[in-house]
């Protein structure tokens, strides 16, 4: 019963919960470029290149051996998972930039004093001490 205790205390933690949901953001997010890409982006870039399909771009490499099929290299759906990645990291780029100038606009809290080095200490005695005989 020990351990069912402690794995929930540990579940129940602030960062392991904020990772989950962000995985599940970024899993739905995932599905919302590849949908965005798939119908939006890469249908313009098939009208900007001649009606150019990518998804049905291949590269069919022959066989060597007698009955044995071709080998297809299917280079565009490459392309396309490319173009995916690519957006997801912009977006990332600009939301981790904007992230960093938020943290950078709070005020700083005012430095302290630093503690005097051995040398000022002993300076500062003398300092005392010279003014006593006076």
């Amino acid at each position: 019963m020990g351990m069912l205790k402690e794995f929930k205390e540990f579940a129940m933690k602030g960062n392991l919960v904020d990772m989950a949901i962000a995985f599940v953001m970024g899993a739905a997010f995932g599905k919302l470029v590849s949908s965005f890409i798939d119908g939006i982006v890469m249908p313009l870039v098939g009208y900007l290149t001649a009606g150019i399909n990518f998804s049905e771009l291949v590269l069919k490499l022959p066989s060597f051996r007698e009955g044995k099929e071709s080998v297809l290299l299917t280079y565009g759906a490459f392309i396309t998972v490319l173009i995916d990645f690519l957006v997801v990291a912009f977006v990332m780029f600009m939301v981790i930039k904007g992230m960093n100038r938020l943290k950078r606009k709070q005020p700083a809290a005012p430095p302290a004093d630093p503690a005097p080095s051995a040398e000022e200490t002993l300076l500062t005695e003398i300092r005392d001490l010279l003014k006593k005989e006076k």
